[in-house]
């Protein structure tokens, strides 16, 4: 498995690392995996950190209105990533993708636009301390 996807690799080609999370803003999950949304959203709960969701690219751009504090983004579920990632860019938030081990090479094209991406196994066992500190080492 390449740096990008390996827990703690970088994808590196945005500054959202190096920004400073506004502590009330939300979190903004571009997914779509009821699993993953019931999982973010108890966690975030339980985090103290609130969860906006978005499937679509009008949800994505209202929440990025908002200044999320970061943005989780499933690269497995078959968005429009062109279309995401360019709104992603002009707003400029910490992204961090997710992505399977089996899908990992498939999802490549994708990694250098997020600050990291993890397996989806890394982000269920950091996901309290990613919505509270974000993509920083």
């Amino acid at each position: 498995m390449n740096k990008a996807t390996d827990p703690g690799g970088a994808g590196g080609a945005s500054a959202g690392a190096e920004r400073e999370a506004r502590p009330d803003a939300p979190a903004l999950a571009v997914v779509s995996d009821l699993f993953f949304v019931a999982r973010i959203r108890e966690t975030g709960r339980l985090a103290g950190v609130p969860v906006e969701f978005a499937r679509t690219p009008e949800q994505v751009a209202a929440s990025l209105a908002r200044s999320p504090r970061l943005v989780l983004v499933d690269l497995t579920a078959g968005f429009d990533y062109e279309r995401l990632f360019g709104a992603l860019a002009r707003a400029r938030p910490p992204v961090l993708g997710f992505t399977t081990h089996a899908l990992a090479r498939q999802t490549q094209p994708w990694h250098a636009r997020c600050d990291r991406v993890v397996t989806k196994e890394t982000l269920t066992q950091e996901l309290p301390r990613l919505l509270k500190e974000g993509v920083r080492e």
